[in-house]
């Protein structure tokens, strides 16, 4: 049974999917919570211990009616509508802690619904889309749409859109979000990693460092949320004295189709369909910035394959303390059942990327693909949704400001 098939916790699966769980499994799955941490219920099969019960939002087989909110919907604005944006608008729509209020976006109404209608992974949204004049019809909920590119145009504070996601790629420091403030944003949330000094939160490792007075917060990227958890799990049982992590990566809209051209990277300029690419990536230096303990510690780089969505992290570490992979393994399953639950998982049956398709969890590790060399070398595996798992950790990290400010 894939991954996939054996949840019924999915916003736009395949039809097959959508079904659900056998009666027995459904009766083995535990229900959601409101007050957890995380964005979306996602359970595997018996057979497959991903670990990552009791966490809440997106459920496309849950309404928001069927949930018991204790404070008022967290509104929440989009600017930008790719990759992370979409998946971010499904998310919020599915989450009963959270409404959608605001998408900014170039395109008109017409297309922006079928943007939102219609994903080549994530699948058809389980909802309904419609247009009226110049907005969205989701579900029921009217959504406001404007189409600027002037952050100081978007009508934040006229449609109470508190928190914002910002997914353009293009105002990632304090200084360009200024103009978002001034339109009615309380707190703005990167979906991407900063070009400024901004506090950087991934979901499940340092999310206590938020302070209200922070105006932004990074949501780091894809990459150092599948690569931190474990990361900080290993680290406080075994301690990490030096690193290299490689990602194999799913192709990004970044990338040409069929050779292009890329000063800075010539490389990244082939064919994104054809080739196995070498690339650069800040992750894992970046975990320093969220496990302080490994600064200096990790390096990395990152391998761009031609699949579209969910990647995977490769971690070779050695460690301070002598071990056995089986104690590295009991001790991650520890965490991904205890205080990482939701945001760090644990898989034991032999699957593949696609099995990981809109998977919310931050970082899947498989027990089954790592490798010890000694007794304080080992490689380590992680798989993780490079759109759906980091837009549910961005939504995570918006509920979690929003709580933290008593909004």
């Amino acid at each position: 049974m894939a991954l996939c098939d054996s949840v019924s916790c999915f916003v736009g699966v395949p039809a097959a999917a959508a079904q659900g769980p056998s009666p027995a499994l459904r009766a083995s799955i535990s229900q959601p919570r409101v007050e957890s941490g995380a964005s979306s219920g996602f359970n595997t099969s018996a057979a497959c211990s991903l670990v990552a019960a009791g966490v809440v939002g997106v459920a496309a087989s849950r309404r928001r009616s069927s949930a018991k909110v204790t404070r008022e919907a967290v509104g929440v604005g989009i600017n930008g509508f790719g990759r992370i944006g979409r998946q971010v608008a499904r998310i919020v729509m599915k989450d009963p802690e959270t409404e959608l209020k605001l998408v900014n976006a170039s395109y008109d109404a017409e297309y922006l619904a079928y943007q939102m209608k219609y994903d080549s992974i994530h699948g058809r949204y389980d909802g309904t889309v419609e247009v009226d004049g110049d907005s969205l019809v989701i579900d029921g909920q009217k959504v406001a749409l404007s189409h600027t590119r002037d952050p100081a145009e978007i009508p934040f504070k006229e449609h109470g859109a508190d928190y914002v996601c910002e997914s353009t790629g293009v105002f990632l420091t304090d200084e360009k979000i200024q103009p978002h403030l001034k339109a009615g944003a309380k707190k703005v949330v990167f979906s991407a990693p900063a070009k400024d000094d901004s506090h950087t939160i991934v979901m499940g490792v340092n999310q206590d460092t938020y302070k209200s007075d922070m105006n932004c917060v990074s949501c780091a990227s894809c990459t150092t949320n599948g690569l931190a958890p474990m990361v900080k799990a290993v680290n406080d049982a075994f301690g990490i004295k030096r690193g290299l992590m490689t990602t194999i990566h799913a192709m990004t809209a970044s990338q040409p189709t069929v050779d292009g051209a890329s000063k800075k990277d010539w490389r990244g300029g082939r064919a994104a369909s054809g080739n196995i690419i070498p690339s650069s990536t800040g992750a894992a230096k970046a975990v320093a910035k969220v496990v302080p303990e490994v600064a200096g510690k990790l390096t990395g780089m990152a391998f761009r394959v031609p699949t579209i969505d969910v990647s995977v992290v490769d971690l070779t570490c050695e460690l301070e303390k002598a071990t056995t992979y089986e104690e590295i393994c009991a001790e991650i399953k520890r965490r991904s059942e205890g205080d990482m639950k939701g945001f760090l998982g644990y898989c034991d049956e032999a699957l593949v990327s696609t099995d990981f398709e809109t998977c919310p969890i931050s970082s899947t590790f498989d027990s089954k693909a790592g490798i010890m060399l000694d007794p304080t070398f080992v490689k380590l595996v992680a798989w993780y949704d490079n759109e759906w798992g980091y837009s549910c950790r961005v939504v995570d990290l918006i509920k979690h400001m929003a709580k933290v400010d008593g909004a």
